[in-house]
């Protein structure tokens, strides 16, 4: 499940009774030899999609970016410059090192495509400098470290940080099935959180069931967004023909009456 210079068991136990914040400043620089780094092949069909039903995107920002593996991504979808947003700083110092534009980061070559910058941030809160500044938005995995009353917060504050018309895309999975081993190690995962959360302090937040389709698509609505999905077909579908995973395009529209202009 980990690489052989990955994550100890006893390093993991210490993450886990840490917060959620501290946790993954220890986590950070073994991270990328966990399970827990989005795979490239998930990032890659994200790209493709963006890149086939898009047409150019000027500014991009990676909400929750953790060591940046979505980083190059956005450099390749993007002309003007890319943002990585994350609350730990141990995370953020490994994707700086990794993807930075800095005299420490390989992004510096000229022709490697636009200026990365990384800020330490709640996504909840983006910084006001942020503000109405990016055609893109994407986010990777982060989800769970949300709990659902969270989830306005969350979506407000990206919403703040996107131009009109521009777009919040992350990939949503189809629900398990019961008969999945999977959906019973899910909730089992969960439970066992909510146990250690009840009776142990600092919270550690991270689940895999409280992040519904149905009820991200309602917050999303109520927020200003307007929702579509396309299917990543790289995942292929499920007997009944629906996709294993989709990817959710949330658009912040344009006010009314305002002419559709694309930046240049």
């Amino acid at each position: 499940m980990f690489a052989p210079k990955g994550p100890s068991l006893r390093e993991l136990a210490v993450q886990a009774m840490s917060s959620t914040e501290h946790g993954y400043d220890l986590l950070a620089p073994k991270f990328d030899l966990t399970p827990f780094r989005t795979p490239d092949r998930m990032l890659d069909a994200v790209e493709e999609t963006l890149a086939r039903h898009g047409d150019g995107f000027g500014a991009g920002l990676d909400v929750c970016c953790g060591t940046g593996a979505a980083i190059p991504m956005l450099r390749r979808l993007c002309r003007d410059r890319v943002t990585g947003a994350d609350f730990s700083a141990g995370m953020l110092a490994e994707a700086e090192r990794a993807h930075g534009t800095g005299p420490a980061g390989p992004g510096r070559s000229t022709g490697g495509g636009p200026a990365v910058d990384f800020v330490r941030a709640d996504a909840r809160a983006l910084p006001h400098g942020l503000g109405s500044s990016y055609d893109l938005a994407v986010s990777f995995g982060a989800f769970g470290h949300f709990l659902p009353a969270e989830r306005p917060a969350l979506f407000g504050s990206v919403y703040g940080a996107l131009r009109p018309g521009g777009v919040f895309a992350f990939p949503v999975p189809a629900p398990l099935p019961m008969a999945s081993p999977y959906y019973w190690m899910t909730a089992g995962f969960d439970a066992v959180m909510r146990v250690r959360n009840a009776v142990w302090r600092p919270s550690f937040v991270m689940y895999y069931r409280t992040f519904p389709f149905g009820g991200v698509r309602e917050d999303l609505l109520r927020t200003g967004f307007t929702v579509e999905t396309l299917p990543l077909a790289h995942f292929g579908h499920r007997p009944d023909g629906t996709p294993h995973w989709r990817l959710l395009l949330a658009r912040r529209p344009w006010p009314p009456g305002r002419a559709f202009t694309r930046s240049p």
